[in-house]
């Protein structure tokens, strides 16, 4: 098998696409969910330059584990050791409670290695966009400004690691709505 970073790349696609096949976003045009771990990887290899094959992979593959049931061990054994060490770091247990999942994303981001937080960080911006520009069906301004603050939370313990995404953020976080 070729595994030239090109092929691990659409190896990876064609893998999430499968996993998320049967979900939507939560935005009033439901698109399909594959959408988003696509623009957050493109938003890493186009607006901040990452190369990196290991951050590209892992944010193509990163709601696989929290969203649907894929193992850390199945990413291990497709994409290999780093990439589902990077998937497991931004994924969530779903097993607690919302507020509880939110509160420790805020607690454990200055810990998250820098692949991490690199993809998180993307994660974070696609998903304000969405907010911003797409909301949830039935999400007041009350909770879309709530959703904003608590992402600049999870940001702020991101900083350092890549100023173009965190002035992207920045300028989404100034646009939020009011």
């Amino acid at each position: 098998m070729n595994d030239s970073p090109v092929n691990l790349l659409l190896r990876a696609a064609t893998f999430a696409a499968e996993k998320h096949k049967t979900q939507k976003r939560k935005n009033t045009a439901a698109t399909p969910y594959i959408n988003h771990p696509l623009e957050v990887a493109h938003l890493l290899a186009t607006g901040a330059g990452v190369t990196d094959v290991v951050v590209l992979l892992s944010a193509i593959l990163h709601d696989t584990i929290e969203d649907t049931k894929t193992t850390r061990e199945e990413l291990e054994h497709l994409f290999g050791p780093e990439v589902a060490g990077v998937v497991a770091e931004v994924t969530d247990d779903k097993l607690l409670a919302k507020t509880e999942r939110k509160r420790r994303q805020i607690e454990h981001a200055p810990s998250l290695s820098v692949r991490a937080k690199l993809v998180k960080l993307a994660d974070k911006i696609c998903n304000v966009r969405d907010v911003a520009d797409d909301p949830p069906a039935g999400w007041p301004l009350e909770r879309r400004q709530e959703y904003f603050d608590w992402a600049k939370a999870v940001i702020d313990g991101l900083r350092g690691v890549s100023p173009v995404l965190e002035a992207k953020f920045d300028d989404m976080y100034a646009r939020r709505p009011k």
